[in-house]
């Protein structure tokens, strides 16, 4: 297990405030591993251009980071290159930024060949704009966070090689892309209905609830779900629909990733309804309410039809719309109510 010391840049925006991102931030690095020895919080009016911290308090840095035993700095913000290189002469720690965290707990949920190609190329396309590797030899990246995943073992190359396994594996996710869109073409009287939401906000476990199964992959971690699952799924007399599961959201979704997993979210450009899951159980909801609906924005889908629902309320910390649809998947509250909301929905679209 690493040991980390976790650095942020606070730009005191009211509308952003930070602790909560924080908190996630840190969530995200246990979930790929690290035990986190301490955090560094600097409030500044904006970044600095040079090393993102100042040379005085990345000096200081380095002191707490020694006094900790920490030997990788992950910082919240996400480094520019320069910032990086100048960072790393002044902190000697191997250094791990927000895009390269997120990754990294990508890499390690990817099961399906599909979703290690996508990890794999949203990997390679962050180390090429970002140059992470030149100057030393990417075949000796090393383990640790950061560098897992399909593509970090044989990096023993420069930047055209790393520019031709990336057109290999665009042209790979490609036929995914025709694949999926061939099982997508929907059954007489099944629309697809896709579950959305912020990461760990519980899609997987409504659908197994919803489908009566198992299958659907369930754990308490950031990113659990990469690969869209679909299964038929019972709503009124007579009526089914095809629900799929698909990747969660975070706030600033890093573009690579959106981009390598386009025709995974290709599922939710084929849905008659999106059905938006509110993790009922986390104080920020409303905040990662608000990140899931630019996600859906900047993907062109804002204007879907759309059904929110206020998952985990059985465990609800803050009050949640009167009126709202409520379900605990855990318990099984509000499933019947969900089922006949999807089969009003649906009726209404045709």
């Amino acid at each position: 297990m690493e040991r980390g010391l976790v650095v942020a840049v606070d730009l005191q925006d009211p509308r952003m405030p930070l602790e909560p991102q924080l908190e996630e931030f840190m969530a995200l690095a246990r979930a790929a591993g690290a035990d986190i020895a301490g955090s560094v919080v600097q409030r500044r009016a904006r970044i600095d251009p040079a090393t993102l911290v100042g040379s005085g308090k990345a000096g200081e840095i380095a002191q707490q980071a020694q006094a900790l035993g920490a030997d990788t700095l992950f910082v919240f913000n996400d480094l520019k290159p320069r910032q990086r290189i100048n960072l790393e002469r002044l902190v000697p720690l191997r250094i791990i930024d927000r895009t390269m965290l997120i990754l990294d707990v990508f890499a390690q949920h990817a099961r399906s060949r599909e979703g290690k190609l996508q990890v794999e190329l949203a990997q390679l396309r962050y180390r090429q704009a970002n140059l992470i590797g030149v100057g030393t030899a990417l075949s000796r990246l090393g383990g640790g966070i950061g560098t897992r995943g399909p593509g970090e073992t044989k990096l023993e190359t420069d930047r055209r090689q790393i520019g031709r396994r990336i057109a290999a594996l665009r042209q790979a996710l490609e036929g995914v892309r025709r694949q999926r869109a061939n099982r997508r073409a929907s059954p007489k009287g099944q629309p697809l209905v896709a579950l959305v939401g912020y990461t760990n906000a519980g899609k997987s476990s409504l659908l197994n609830r919803l489908a009566g199964a198992r299958d659907a992959y369930v754990a308490d971690q950031p990113f659990a779900t990469l690969d869209p699952l679909v299964r038929r799924v019972w709503v009124a007399d007579g009526k089914s629909v095809r629900l799929a599961d698909t990747v969660g959201f975070i706030t600033e979704l890093p573009e690579e990733l959106l981009s390598a997993f386009r025709a995974t979210l290709e599922e939710l450009e084929g849905a008659s309804l999106l059905v938006h899951v509110i993790d009922a159980s986390n104080p920020d909801w409303a905040r990662q309410k608000k990140s899931v609906e630019a996600t859906l924005h900047e993907l062109a889908l804002d204007e879907k039809p759309a059904l929110e629902v206020f998952n985990k309320a059985d465990r609800a910390v803050r009050s949640v719309p009167r009126g709202a649809l409520r379900t605990s998947a855990l318990r099984g509250s509000g499933i019947a109510e969900l089922r006949g909301a999807i089969a009003k929905r649906t009726a209404a679209l045709r």
